[in-house]
């Protein structure tokens, strides 16, 4: 049936999208998603509460064009790539702050310390999209919101699961809205007594093995807070805070990797956003000021053959941006605005290393969205950025959508350009950097057609996808420095997605990726899988009980290894399947107690070659809210 379905109506995605969805992160202010050209995926809070998983990226995972590799269990360092290009080139943006690493080997976001508890949306907006968000977002940008969904009155919500690996996790929650505001204060915690993240003879091994080693553990604490609220018709206020504590042990790379009891690492991350919206004009100009710091503090410690090493890498950023907008007509609103970001990094060891370096970057843009006819709407935008070790760059950016009310039938297509700078890291390690370097750029394209049918109750979207990096920057295992890789890299495929409400009682979900990746040599890119497939269903089999089952099946992917410290090459990957599910019953319209499996078919996989990843896993948990 679902495969009649995805011939006749044109698939797309594991979550449920209903046309006239508001969605923020395509023109940097609430858009009615049907009017949208570039292609965003939304996850929505009942999306998350049906699973009750663990991480934000066990979230992204199932949203298509979206993979996510993780080397050992819970809390090691998470690779994730969109539409085949990986978390460098994607912004992350947490109730607006800008929480990547600038202390990291590229300007890339910490996912592994990302829990899912407090988040009520969370959006994925692919392509290049450098014309709005600036550097580093060629391949998308990833919008969390805690306020989304958030219901009138004060709420509490009070959370809590245990289970395998030693693994427990709670939380609080508390929200309120009116009238004229809203805010949303979190504090949610997970402690995992983890796996190994080395191999014993080709596969993880069991606590029963007698050749097992320690397990890598990971303990994390996520705080936040966001409110907004409206002080008169013209003038209202908005901010946010984030802290996140995570510490945990990790192995020895290496393919496969060398257990190491003595390996710890610590980070403690601390962000927040502030600012005010002035409406002007009887609503018809807006203009918002925000300001938002934030900071990073990592340290690895490790003992091995080559002895102690005992490191600390501070990051600092600071950015400040206007955003204005006017409302020239009914069919015309213009967009503009103006951002400065500096930042900076602190690298020291018990080896001598002590560097610091930074940079700022600062752009201006415009944007004119523009409803010709009913049914249309065109938005084109340009950028300009001057780096302070670069100089200009100037990106821009088409789209367009069309719905044929009639038939329910929605066309949607995008063209845009994108650069990414070097980041600190690659070009002023003492080891690895190389001050050569310059900026990557890109062009992105994107074209597809939504169909929804049934009343709105199944919704199916098929899209092209393409993604074209000029000059892409890599590690050279020959010179063990970064280099850039003469010509282009390019990526493209398909994705397909289906949401069905088909009865009171059940929801079918379904969604399929296709993902090519060149370099070129002609090389594939790592990590990367050919397959991407993802089924769900939710089945509610009698009054106050709820079944979830999501099977996730990846295949013909390759990772790159280095046999020696000269060279490299590309192994395949085993395909796998994960099946997960939930049941949940509530006694109360208020309380929730559930059980939880992960990896129901124990599967002995990897998603990075050499390291080993969880087994079948069994939770229990409950939540309450009042």
């Amino acid at each position: 049936m679902l495969a009649a379905i995805f011939a006749s109506a044109v698939p797309v995605m594991a979550q449920q999208i209903d046309i006239g969805e508001v969605v923020v992160t395509p023109n940097k202010t609430p858009t009615d998603k049907s009017k949208v050209g570039s292609k965003v995926e939304v996850v929505t809070k009942e999306d998350i509460d049906k699973q009750s998983k663990t991480s934000l990226t066990d979230y992204l995972t199932l949203v298509p064009g979206v993979h996510v590799a993780i080397p050992g269990g819970t809390g090691q360092e998470t690779s994730l790539s969109v539409r085949g290009a990986d978390k460098k080139y994607v912004k992350t943006l947490f109730n607006g702050i800008d929480i990547s690493d600038p202390t990291s080997t590229q300007v890339q976001t910490p996912y592994q310390n990302l829990l899912i508890g407090g988040i009520g949306q969370i959006e994925v907006l692919k392509g290049s999209q450098s014309t709005l968000y600036g550097s580093d977002a060629i391949a998308g940008v990833v919008g969390v919101s805690t306020l989304a969904g958030i219901e009138p009155g004060v709420h509490h919500e009070i959370s809590g699961e245990a289970g395998s690996f030693g693994t427990w996790r709670g939380g609080y929650s508390l929200t309120g809205a009116n009238d004229t505001g809203k805010a949303a204060f979190n504090v949610y915690g997970l402690s995992t007594g983890g796996i190994s993240a080395a191999l014993v003879n080709g596969l993880p091994p069991l606590d029963s093995d007698p050749n097992h080693l320690e397990k890598d553990d990971f303990r994390d604490i996520n705080i936040n807070f966001a409110g907004e609220k409206r002080i008169n018709d013209n003038l209202s206020v908005f901010g946010s805070a984030l802290y996140i504590r995570a510490s945990g042990g990790y192995d020895d790379s290496g393919n496969p990797p060398t257990d190491n009891e003595l390996n710890t690492f610590k980070t403690v991350q601390k962000a927040a956003r502030g600012g005010f919206n002035l409406d002007l004009l009887d609503g018809r100009l807006k203009n918002a000021f925000a300001f938002q710091a934030s900071d990073i503090d990592r340290d690895l410690n490790s003992v091995s053959v080559f002895g102690p090493f005992d490191g600390n890498f501070y990051g600092v950023r600071t950015k400040a941006d206007y955003q204005g907008s006017f409302e020239a007509n009914e069919w015309l609103t213009l967009q503009y605005g103006a951002d400065y970001e500096r930042q900076s990094a602190h690298a020291t060891d018990n080896y001598g290393t002590d560097t610091k370096a930074h940079f700022g970057i600062g752009g201006f843009w415009g944007q004119a969205v523009v409803d010709p006819i009913e049914n249309l709407t065109l938005t084109a935008g340009v950028r300009h950025d001057e780096h302070s070790e670069f100089g200009g760059y100037t990106t821009y950016r088409i789209t367009g959508s069309y719905l044929f009310s009639d038939s329910g039938t929605r066309l949607h297509s995008s063209f845009g350009t994108g650069f990414r700078a070097p980041s600190l890291y690659e070009l002023y390690d003492p080891f690895a950097g190389n001050t050569d370097l310059k900026p990557e750029q890109s062009i992105s394209f994107d074209a597809g057609i939504e169909q929804t049918l049934i009343d709105g109750r199944l919704v199916g979207d098929l899209t092209y996808f393409q993604l074209n990096t000029d000059n892409l920057i890599d590690y050279d295992y020959g010179t063990s420095r970064y280099v850039q890789l003469p010509g282009t890299t390019r990526r493209n495929g398909v994705e397909a997605s289906l949401a069905w409400s088909a009865t009171d009682w059940l929801d079918i979900g379904a969604a399929y990726t296709y993902t090519r990746t060149r370099q070129p040599d002609g090389e594939r890119r790592p990590r990367i899988p050919e397959h991407d497939i993802a089924l769900s269903a939710t089945v509610r089999p009698a009054e106050r009980w709820t079944v979830t089952g999501v099977v996730h099946a990846v295949l013909n992917t390759t990772d790159r290894i280095s046999p020696s410290y000269a060279t490299f090459e590309d192994v395949p990957l085993d395909d796998y399947v994960l099946v997960d599910a939930k049941i949940a019953y509530k006694p109360t319209d208020s309380t929730e107690v559930y059980l939880r499996g992960e990896n129901l078919l124990n599967q002995k996989y990897q998603v990075v070659k050499g390291y080993g990843a969880p087994g079948i896993g069994v939770f229990a948990g409950f939540k309450a809210r009042f």
